[in-house]
């Protein structure tokens, strides 16, 4: 490793790097860039040296040592947090990242009531907008429009506003290639039907990955469905359906780890086995993961937070700067409910160590 460093390339440094782009070609998450610019003593030195020299070679400049107009004052952070729970570990993220004398205005809404997210506007002046879930209605983004508030999705693509969204489609083909190493060969996908036929889902995308892989092992044709409600005992639902189907699955894959645990919970009370007679696989990593032992994708839900103020940041600067669209890498964590020898936590990362990369 070079032990003399050269000076940060002009044109590149007027690009406004960013801590995911350092993140990417370090190799490492950008948890781990944060903690090594801002709380060293977390982070080895080996690897502290290496993220610093390559935050230098791309002309990043750390929050707080550039322009003012870099500071982020007032952010608003809106998204159904009382409907999805995994959003408030994303909004650790943002908290964690912003400035500590950010003012950061948190605004939940309803699932069902998206129109309540044009009201941020009516709460006063901000200098960023995080929107979770969901895209800015055509009211607001009228207004933001006018406004020059620079604006990042969380957790929706868009090809309007920049965005940062986990490869959901990665993560299903991470729980097939490890159902398939298993000697799985009967799988069923359950599910609730999707919310949205404007867009993709996550959960689309999910299946769509996990899907492909079957596909390219030749067991697609044994992909069956289960449409349950999107709570624990829509799982324990769909394992009754599942178990009086014809040809019962050795394999099943929910949409999320509440649904998983159900379905453990109904063929467990059923008397099958899991994983010896079927394995179960979850998504999100989430608190009752762990305690049904669940095999499931952990998402970098802090990373992701961390990953949006950035992008904020990025945009402040630049407000002309074109919109980016960053990736986070998801990782199987693999636990009882898949293994039949003593299950071990695997991370099963894509190039880049879950620190994602602009697109």
């Amino acid at each position: 490793m070079p032990t003399d460093i050269e000076p940060p390339d002009e044109r590149r440094a007027s690009e406004n790097v960013t801590i995911y782009e350092v993140a990417a070609r370090s190799g490492v998450s950008i948890a781990t860039v944060s903690h090594a610019l801002n709380r060293p003593e977390r982070v080895a030195p080996t690897t502290r040296r290496r993220i610093l020299e390559t935050a230098e070679e791309l002309g990043f400049v750390p929050r707080g040592r550039g322009k003012a107009v870099r500071t982020l004052r007032r952010i608003a952070v809106v998204a159904p947090f009382t409907a999805h729970p995994t959003y408030l570990q994303r909004l650790l993220g943002v908290l964690g990242e912003a400035e500590a004398d950010t003012d950061v205005m948190v605004i939940d809404f309803a699932a069902t009531d998206q129109p309540t997210i044009d009201r941020v506007v009516g709460r006063g002046p901000v200098d960023g907008l995080i929107i979770m879930g969901a895209e800015p209605t055509a009211r607001l983004a009228a207004e933001l429009d006018g406004s020059g508030v620079p604006v990042v999705l969380l957790d929706r693509p868009s090809q309007q506003y920049t965005s940062v969204t986990v490869d959901d489609a990665r993560g299903g083909a991470l729980v097939a290639d490890h159902m398939l190493a298993q000697g799985v060969r009967e799988v069923a996908w359950v599910s609730p039907v999707p919310r949205s036929s404007e867009y993709v889902t996550n959960g689309e995308l999910r299946l769509q990955g996990f899907a492909q892989r079957l596909r390219e092992a030749g067991v697609d044709r044994k992909l069956a469905f289960v449409v349950c409600d999107d709570s624990f005992e829509g799982g324990r639902a769909a394992a009754a359906e599942l178990l009086a189907a014809k040809n019962r699955p050795d394999g099943v894959f929910a949409l999320h780890d509440v649904i998983a645990a159900g379905v453990v919970s109904g063929l467990r009370d059923a008397g099958v086995r899991v994983p010896e007679d079927v394995r179960v696989a979850g998504y999100d990593d989430v608190d009752v993961a762990e305690l049904f032992s669940l095999t499931t994708v952990r998402q970098p839900f802090s990373e992701s937070g961390i990953a949006a103020v950035e992008a904020l940041r990025a945009l402040r600067a630049h407000p002309r700067r074109p919109v980016a669209h960053i990736s986070l890498l998801p990782e199987l964590v693999v636990r009882g409910s898949t293994a039949t020898t003593s299950p071990e936590a695997a991370d099963q990362r894509g190039a880049g160590g879950g620190g994602g990369n602009p697109s």
